[in-house]
């Protein structure tokens, strides 16, 4: 594939952005080479600069549930976009997609939008604060919630990928009110409350990790935290910015059974726009301003465009047979290249639940960040690049998922399953 334009972007790029990029993890750095600059999206498939095209299992990182550029959605922004982009107040298409979200996660009796994932777990977070009274929080290593400062401590995501658990630029006094345990260690977590539980205003987890690559709870995990939270008057906040509408219509609480008391929401809810919400009980989210004297603001929160995206894409979502056909053809697929490994003879461990993936480039299980590390990071680097040639687009980065969406076909899965097994054999 010539990559010509992609490379002569690249370097105007890194004379005017850091680094090239806009987000860490686009840089390619954990894969090596040059990232690719894409041009336009539809379907299952993007195109780059070079005119190259490629089955995109990256999906702007999860939103894309419904493949990009979704005749519907895009006929119902162009309706939206002709009335104006921004009004810094309130609208119906507010109330309508805050209906739709509370109908899905009935946990969520008040909602309130904000403008990205980080925005949601930073509110929730404050929030739990003030209405506890309380200043320490306690987190899982390896688990992304955001760039929030509180939050870059052994964090997941683009930090797993460059090697960076604690960011510079967080003040020492801030970071010692962050806790960290193990994911899906119950019995340390419980060691942590007993020494600390009457200080802990919440507990935030995915309850099922994406960020240091695709990990399952085990059973008996989330149920274990809702308890203990519960037993130290603490606030259990899921993390549902990948997994809302994503592992399930309900999230991740529809499908394990467990209700928290704070939920963040992001990606999937605006169809693709910059969008996030977080909500809970009652009595918690009447603690923000204007009801309470927790503050929390924002002026593009709830913008109307990417309110419609939402409505749109939820409204598609919730179609019979949606999740079931992303089921059938995600199955297919993590069988799929998981069997080219075996028979390639090279070592992976893939998870899977719903339409989200990794295969971990390690013999052993996968349970948490520690056993997530083991992944021999170089050979997935030989993995991506000869699956991007192939114009099959990967995560740049062994400590992500890939996504599917109702776009794909199944003649997109047996070429990647194809495309994966001549890229076993070469490595």
């Amino acid at each position: 594939m010539k990559r010509k334009r992609s490379e002569q972007l690249f370097e105007q790029a890194q004379r005017l952005i850091p680094g090239g990029v806009n987000s860490p993890v686009r840089a390619f750095k954990a894969v090596g080479g040059r990232p690719i600059f894409v041009a336009k999206a539809r379907g299952s498939k993007i195109w780059d600069a070079d005119g190259n095209t490629y089955l995109d299992y990256v999906l702007s990182w999860g939103p894309m549930i419904l493949g990009h550029a979704h005749p519907h959605v895009v006929r119902a922004i162009r309706a939206a976009v002709s009335n104006g982009t921004s009004y810094g107040a309130p609208t119906e298409l507010e109330v309508r997609l805050a209906g739709r979200i509370q109908k899905a996660f009935p946990s969520m009796e008040l909602i309130r939008m904000v403008s990205s994932g980080t925005e949601a777990t930073m509110s929730a977070i404050r929030l739990a604060r003030g209405f506890t009274g309380r200043d320490t929080i306690l987190k899982f290593d390896g688990c992304y919630h955001g760039h929030a400062d509180s939050l870059l401590v052994k964090a997941g995501s683009g930090l797993a990928t460059l090697g960076v658990p604690d960011s510079p630029g967080v003040p020492a006094d801030l970071a010692k009110h962050t806790l960290t345990a193990p994911y899906n260690d119950l019995s340390a977590v419980r060691k942590i409350f007993e020494l600390h539980g009457r200080k802990i205003a919440c507990l935030i987890v995915e309850p099922v990790a994406a960020n240091m690559g695709v990990i399952l709870p085990k059973e008996g995990f989330l149920q274990g935290l809702r308890d203990i939270t519960r037993h130290y008057d603490s606030l259990l906040i899921f993390d549902e910015v990948i997994t809302g509408f994503r592992i399930a219509f309900g999230g991740a609480q529809e499908r394990f059974g467990i209700l928290p008391d704070l939920t963040c929401l992001g990606k999937i809810i605006g169809g693709g726009l910059p969008v996030g919400a977080y909500g809970g009980r009652r009595e918690i989210m009447e603690r923000i301003a204007p009801l309470g004297p927790v503050y929390q603001a924002g002026t593009l929160s709830g913008n109307p465009l990417a309110v419609t995206a939402g409505i749109e894409t939820l409204k598609l979502l919730s179609r019979p047979g949606v999740y079931r056909k992303l089921e059938e053809r995600s199955k297919a697929l993590s069988t799929g290249w998981a069997d080219a490994a075996k028979k390639a003879g090279v070592a992976v461990f893939g998870t899977r639940i719903a339409s989200l993936m990794t295969l971990f480039f390690t013999n052993r299980a996968v349970t948490d960040y520690a056993t997530a590390k083991t992944s021999d990071t170089k050979a997935y680097a030989k993995f991506f690049t000869a699956m991007l040639d192939q114009g099959v687009y990967l995560a740049p980065s062994q400590f992500e998922a890939a996504f599917l969406s109702t776009a794909h076909t199944d003649a997109d899965i047996e070429k990647t399953v194809k495309a994966a097994y001549n890229a076993f054999q070469k490595m």
